[in-house]
């Protein structure tokens, strides 16, 4: 049975309650994984949670995701704009992908409105908050009983 999800999260998130409340949530990084380890819990599913400021650090983890994941639930941060090292690397990690964001960054700062990363991820659920995390969970389930 495939039930263990990854939740990669990118830059910034260690001072997540230092950033922009009206658009993060004003939540600290430790509650977002409780969280979204009770949503988890209550969808029957496995989460463990990976978070790093450093790009090289996060590919690692991409690379090595398949050893203790059926799937990803992705949310680069800044990072999703831009680095094609990332997108490389969840590439090598064959692994079904939820992109997240907290925050409707389609409706954002122009730079904020492309991802290097969506055309390898089967779902992005973008500005529902911590709720979003479930949305991705939900997917992820599904995509596991195909």
């Amino acid at each position: 049975m495939r039930n263990r999800v990854e939740v990669m999260h990118g830059v910034n998130f260690d001072v997540l309650e230092r950033r922009d409340a009206s658009v993060y949530g004003g939540i600290t990084l430790t509650g977002l994984e409780l969280k979204i380890g009770h949503f988890a819990r209550e969808l029957a599913l496995e989460a463990s949670f990976h978070q790093t400021n450093h790009e090289g650090e996060f590919c690692e983890g991409l690379h090595r995701a398949a050893e203790r994941a059926d799937g990803l639930i992705v949310n680069a941060g800044a990072w999703s704009h831009y680095s094609y090292a990332i997108r490389d690397a969840l590439e090598v990690a064959g692994l079904p992908a939820v992109e997240v964001h907290l925050s409707a960054v389609s409706e954002r700062d122009d730079f904020r409105r492309s991802s290097v990363i969506r055309d390898l991820c089967f779902g992005c659920v973008e500005g529902k908050g911590v709720d979003g995390y479930r949305e991705a969970l939900e997917l992820l389930k599904g995509r596991f009983r195909e």
